[in-house]
């Protein structure tokens, strides 16, 4: 869909023109689209606010509508762990968590909903059960609650940083130290606003991501990662931020690919390792998840080239 501004829009809130042209479209779902990518200036993204000059072109893709409650649906899943309080799962590359922009179904919320008949409703009908969330492309552990206390106790585990979160992941390039703590905060990216942006002036959001190295090889590194924080793609923006995106990562800066090795339809990270106290017990509860079989295939190739 394209709309055009004329010389009578001059001055007008982008979000304000395409809800004038749109009425049938909340102001609030074009907010939406337009912090989702799915409205373009003159071929650019732009913020809600950008003031029209009156002769721009906006190409719009609306997303379809959200539903207001999730649906069962029959999805295999892979769970690692479970009692009366949470359900640990083994979450795969390529399944989003919940209902969003763009994904109405095949989401691990409608997978969840057909395997177990009740989890918290802390969150909404959108996310019950959901405390935390893995990219759509990251796999392994996720933890989700069965009740709204077991909800309430895991999150606020997770505010105040009790819960250990571990990451596996192959960065490009070699590391200059064995062990590093990356502190930049975090913001979303001004210009391209499906991606977030280390903050060089001190704005943005607190994170705190370390890691250590565990295999260095000539173009690559493979490293473990202690997230302290739990921003929107923390570890993708930090690691980038150091010039070490993760492999595989193009959004974050990484090559379509190297000579000699394999390309991946994914990025190299993976949730390793969760560490939580049970919200009824108090029970430290570790949980892990293998790398799975496509990043061990590659890990492999890149061990193979270096020896």
């Amino acid at each position: 869909m394209v709309l055009i501004a004329d010389a009578a829009d001059a001055g007008k809130r982008l979000d304000s023109f395409v809800h004038e042209r749109l009425p049938k479209y909340s102001r609030s779902r074009v907010q939406g689209w337009i912090k989702e990518n799915l409205v373009q200036v003159n071929g650019a993204a732009a913020r809600a606010s950008y003031a029209l000059r009156g002769s721009e072109t906006i190409d719009l893709q609306p997303a379809e509508m959200v539903p207001l409650k999730a649906e069962a649906e029959d999805i295999p899943l892979q769970i690692l762990y479970e009692d009366e309080d949470v359900i640990v799962i083994d979450k795969a590359a390529g399944m989003v968590v919940h209902a969003g922009a763009g994904h109405r179904d095949g989401t691990l919320v409608n997978a969840l909903l057909h395997h177990f008949e009740s989890l918290s409703s802390v969150n909404g009908e959108l996310r019950p059960g959901i405390v935390h969330r893995l990219d759509r492309q990251t796999s392994g552990v996720l933890v989700v609650a069965r009740t709204d206390a077991a909800h309430q106790a895991l999150a606020a585990q997770f505010q105040s940083r009790e819960v250990e979160k571990i990451y596996l992941a192959l960065a490009h390039g070699r590391m200059e130290q064995i062990t590093g703590r990356i502190t930049t905060p975090i913001v979303r990216d001004p210009v391209r606003r499906t991606r977030m942006a280390a903050s060089r002036v001190g704005k943005g959001r607190a994170a705190l991501t370390e890691y250590r190295l565990l295999e260095q090889f000539p173009l690559l590194s493979y490293l473990e990662i202690k997230i302290g924080t739990g921003r929107t793609h923390q570890i993708r923006v930090h690691l980038s931020s150091v010039r070490h995106p993760v492999y595989g990562d193009r959004l974050y800066g990484a090559p379509a690919s190297i000579a000699g090795f394999p390309k991946l339809d994914r990025f190299f990270l993976h949730a390793h390792r969760l560490t939580f106290r049970s919200p009824s017990t108090g029970e430290i509860i570790t949980v892990e998840s293998p790398l799975p079989e496509e990043l061990v295939d590659v890990l492999e190739k890149v061990r193979e080239s270096a020896g």
